[in-house]
């Protein structure tokens, strides 16, 4: 692994941002990111960029981190033993927006990058990302465009590369305590380093690279779209589930948590506004049922 390496993977992330920052703005009137650059006493730290209270985006948050340490926190070496006590690089770029209207569907993507080493021991690396998409009221035109850009760009890296992981994403965006999927899926990949570094590194760019393809053709679709109370307080509740998994599944936030990141920059994944209601189930046939009877389940919604 050379240092020439470390720094395009970082000099990506960091166009990364800029260029995914810039297409959501561009669907704004008015509101910006603000910007917030810290640093982590462990090492390395990041820039933080958050937009509130938008027309279209109620909250989102893009974040770059480049982090080190002298030891892997135990969300990381759970099951990889072989990481312990290794010093350790970890950088990338994680986001969530929370549109304002439900009918626009909530988005996550996060690509990073992981070195972890120690004298005399071969250096381990590796790369993750993804992305996934999470609707209140689905159209299903919109979630069959979302994948065939999700296969779009694992095209040229295998025939299974897009079933592989949009079956990973299913997996490992299930709550399991609800018995359902967070949303409808997308790609996920983690560990990856079977391929040499540089097909590696192009197939996580290319992942980064289709977010915005993937959800901005969705985002002006719907963004107009009327609403109510009624659908106002179906989106609020279902935030609660992203709320849920990020809280009690994730990895990224347990990792940064663990890793003693920056809490506020780990937790602008959360929603500004979420509700819970005791034991509520839709009414049979309504266009809230339509999400639990089609939708957060597993599909296959290319037929591929």
């Amino acid at each position: 692994m050379k240092t020439d390496d470390i720094a395009a993977v970082k000099n990506y992330l960091l166009d990364l941002q800029d260029n995914i920052c810039s297409a959501l703005e561009s669907q704004e009137p008015q509101t910006r990111f603000i910007e917030e650059c810290w640093e982590r006493a462990e090492g390395g730290g990041g820039r933080t960029r958050v937009l509130a209270n938008g027309v279209v985006f109620e909250q989102g948050g893009v974040n770059f981190s480049s982090v080190s340490g002298i030891s892997l926190p135990p969300s990381a070496t759970a099951k990889r033993p072989e990481l312990a006590n290794r010093h350790f690089h970890a950088m990338g770029v994680s986001l969530v927006i929370h549109p304002r209207n439900p009918f626009v569907p909530t988005s996550h993507a996060n690509v990073r990058f992981l070195i972890a080493e120690q004298a005399g021991e071969p250096t381990i690396w590796w790369f993750g990302g993804g992305f996934d998409l999470t609707p209140f009221y689905p159209f299903h035109e919109d979630v069959i465009y979302w994948h065939e850009t999700a296969r779009k760009a694992c095209l040229r890296f295998g025939d299974g590369v897009y079933n592989t992981y949009k079956k990973w994403c299913d997996d490992y965006f299930f709550l399991t305590h609800r018995d359902e999927t967070r949303g409808v899926g997308g790609l996920f990949f983690d560990d990856l380093n079977e391929w040499e570094f540089e097909k590696c590194f192009a197939f996580m760019q290319s992942v980064g690279n289709h977010y915005t393809e993937a959800y901005l053709p969705i985002v002006e679709k719907r963004k107009d779209t009327p609403y109510g109370e009624r659908e106002r307080e179906f989106q609020l509740y279902r935030r609660g589930r992203y709320v849920e998994f990020n809280l009690v599944y994730d990895r990224g936030t347990l990792f940064g948590l663990q890793s003693k990141g920056r809490t506020e920059s780990i937790l602008m994944s959360m929603p500004p506004v979420a509700h819970w209601r005791y034991n509520w189930h839709p009414e049979p046939g309504s266009p809230e049922a339509l999400l639990y009877e089609q939708y957060l389940q597993p599909h296959n919604w290319l037929g591929v």
